[in-house]
């Protein structure tokens, strides 16, 4: 620190690209524990659901999954980009794209419906109508295409990046296997109760999780060590004439 107590920049802490892995990691994680919450504790899509508590925070929580998915998912990428080929570029974006629907479709529904629930009735019974398929009263534009969409990107994204990760084998493939499971199940949520659809986020939830806690606790080599691990493996010069 200088006579004006300001740390000099060349002092200052770096981020590296292993720091920026292991905080992708945990984003991953948080990520993960976010569609294990909703998976758990989402009501059913009616407009007595609405005004409840629980109903803002499960959305809040599935907006928070959004914004920590979208960087853990990066960095899950990032770490086999090299490996997954077109397969996992794929998967990465077709996942992503879900993320940021589901984002912003879950701020909506965590600070917006509950304000007009009371004023506007038809709008809020109009935007759930999206999530069970019922005619909406008023015309909401690009949103049911939007949400009609997101459901393959739910499916496909997923499990794509799944068959990616699995074949690279940088991540563990048990996960890589369970995200796939997950993926597969999603359409079976339609067999499922209303009140129950929401459980089958539970096992890509935890594979996320999985994969997430993989990247964090993944030791890597400081560069000075592999400069000199390789210096170390370079064949000595012979003397021989």
């Amino acid at each position: 620190m200088n006579a004006k107590g300001v740390t000099p920049i060349k002092d200052r802490p770096k981020m590296t690209p292993s720091a920026l892995m292991r905080l992708a990691g945990l984003s991953a994680v948080a990520a993960g524990l976010c569609f294990i919450v909703i998976g758990l504790f989402h009501q059913e899509n009616v407009p007595s659901s609405v005004t409840t508590a629980t109903w803002a925070n499960v959305h809040i929580v599935a907006t928070a999954m959004g914004f920590f998915g979208l960087f853990g998912l990066a960095g899950l990428y990032a770490r086999q980009v090299e490996k997954s080929g077109w397969l996992g570029l794929v998967g990465f974006v077709m996942f992503s794209i879900w993320l940021a629907l589901m984002m912003s479709f879950s701020f909506v529904e965590a600070f917006i419906l509950p304000r007009l629930a009371t004023e506007s009735p038809a709008f809020v019974a109009g935007f759930l109508g999206m999530f069970t398929g019922t005619a909406s009263e008023v015309d909401l534009g690009v949103l049911p295409t939007l949400w009609m969409i997101s459901g393959p990107l739910f499916i496909v994204g997923p499990l794509l990046f799944a068959i990616a990760t699995f074949r690279a084998g940088v991540l563990p493939r048990m996960a890589a296997g369970l995200l796939a499971l997950g993926a597969v199940l999603i359409p079976a949520g339609a067999l499922l109760p209303p009140q129950h659809e929401s459980l089958v986020m539970i096992p890509v939830g935890v594979a996320m999780a999985w994969l997430g806690y993989a990247l964090f606790s993944e030791r890597r080599e400081s560069p000075s060590k592999v400069l000199i691990d390789q210096r170390m493996a370079k064949p000595e010069p012979s003397n021989a004439a």
